[in-house]
């Protein structure tokens, strides 16, 4: 008897340093779904078979024994466990700035799940440090091409990298003598071994054509995102409009234009490429005009990332320029780099915007969490069901596209809006 849908034999998963957080809402996630399909497979099981609830305990334990590496000792258990799915890994860095990864618990036939948040800019506990450091983005590659090399030379059947972002995603095209760094990155964890990427949002989708072997997952946090924000509005308020903040961004936000059944309106921003944007206060932004109309309007836009948020703030200035009444951002990677921070900071005490609603696929700790004009969406369990999905072998297209149940949702909400949204874990079919 097979219960790979319930035991999820040979996965591992391993956190890189700065990720730890992410990481164990992940696994929480995921020991939570094992559970849950446990208890409904049981209940259907049992009834089918009639079987009691013990006796097909005893067979599932029989199964995981016969498959098990080792010989089992004691007794044999009364109640369904889940596994604990991670590996721990030592990290270290040198005084001369070199970094290793080993690891510390036998990975070998294993399906290992990378989690690393590259991005994580706060300060980091690493052996050979006394105090806690700062990595950059290139420090953190270098530990997870070790951790990479680590792996495979421990014998792991699969890597797979998840990176709630994807690094260099904004190098993708070149107008000059430049590199395509983000097709380098992925061709590199190609060389070393890696099968498939999973990231959030990706900054352009043509990074995908440049790959030969590796498989790249692209997620969306539109769900989380929005149910984020019918905390804060209505989705059935007849003064709501979408307003792209550029042109690249008109896809993104025609979805939720479409979703929502509300206008689509569009800035289109004219700059000069020979300055190069530093901040909030230095972009290359020469002129803003604006196609639609926002006049008293609750302005809803979104975009796949803020870096240090230069360009956005001139859009939101603009449109209140033009009367628009409250301005909420959807984005999926929050960086917040450079003075990002304060700029948003002087910018919600001017009334520039209401709410800015980012995922946590970028680690941030109270200092931006805690923050009035901050909302925090969880994208874990939508991480945790995609990693189990591919681990048994499972479709992926209800993570991947979920148009039809946003738009259900959403007409719903519209047709009754008193009515609270459900949760994600309603929102992910496991029948598929």
């Amino acid at each position: 008897m097979s219960m790979s849908i319930v035991k999820p034999h040979k996965l591992g998963i391993i956190a890189g340093p700065g990720s730890e957080f992410f990481t164990g809402k992940v696994v929480k996630h995921l020991r939570w779904l094992y559970l849950d399909r446990y208890q409904k497979l049981s209940a259907a099981l049992v009834k089918r078979h009639e079987m009691t609830p013990e006796q097909l305990l005893d067979v599932v334990t029989l199964n995981d024994d016969l498959i098990s590496k080792k010989i089992p000792r004691g007794r044999r258990p009364k109640t369904y466990t889940c596994p604990d799915f991670e590996i721990p890994v030592k990290y270290t860095r040198f005084a001369n700035g070199e970094v290793k990864a080993e690891i510390l618990q036998a990975v070998r036939g294993l399906r290992l799940f990378v989690i690393y948040d590259v991005s994580n800019q706060y300060p980091v506990q690493i052996a050979g440090n006394d105090e806690p450091v700062v990595l950059t983005i290139n420090d953190h590659l270098m530990f997870l091409f070790t951790s990479v090399n680590a792996l495979k030379n421990a014998g792991v059947e699969s890597v797979t990298l998840v990176l709630p972002t994807y690094p260099y995603s904004r190098q993708h095209k070149k107008s000059g003598r430049e590199a395509l760094t983000a097709a380098m990155f992925g061709r590199m964890c190609e060389n070393i071994g890696v099968e498939r990427i999973i990231t959030l949002d990706i900054h352009s989708r043509e990074i995908e054509n440049c790959f030969s072997t590796l498989h790249l997952e692209n997620l969306h946090a539109s769900y989380q995102t929005l149910i984020k924000l019918h905390k804060i509005i209505e989705f059935s308020d007849p003064d709501l409009v979408v307003v792209s903040p550029d042109t690249g961004a008109v896809q993104r936000n025609k979805f939720y234009a479409e979703a929502l059944h509300r206008p689509l309106a569009m800035l289109y921003k004219e700059r000069d490429y020979s300055i190069v944007s530093k901040d909030a206060k230095h972009s290359n932004i020469k002129s803003i005009s604006l196609l639609g109309d926002v006049k008293g309007k609750t302005v809803l836009m979104a975009d796949d990332m803020i870096g240090t948020g230069g360009t956005l703030l001139v859009a939101m200035r603009e449109l209140i320029s033009l009367g628009a009444k409250k301005i909420i951002c959807l984005v999926s990677l929050p960086f917040f780099n450079g003075t990002a921070r304060e700029d948003f900071d002087q910018a919600y005490k001017e009334g520039v915007f209401y709410r800015i609603i980012g995922t946590n696929g970028v680690y941030h700790d109270k200092t931006l969490t805690d923050k009035e004009w901050f909302i925090q969406a969880d994208v874990t369990e939508l991480f945790a069901r995609v990693i189990s999905r591919l681990h048994h072998g499972r479709p992926l297209s209800p993570l991947l596209d979920n148009r039809q149940f946003i738009h259900r949702l959403v007409d719903n909400s519209q047709a009754n809006p008193q009515a609270p949204l459900p949760g994600s874990r309603v929102a992910y079919s496991d029948r598929e």
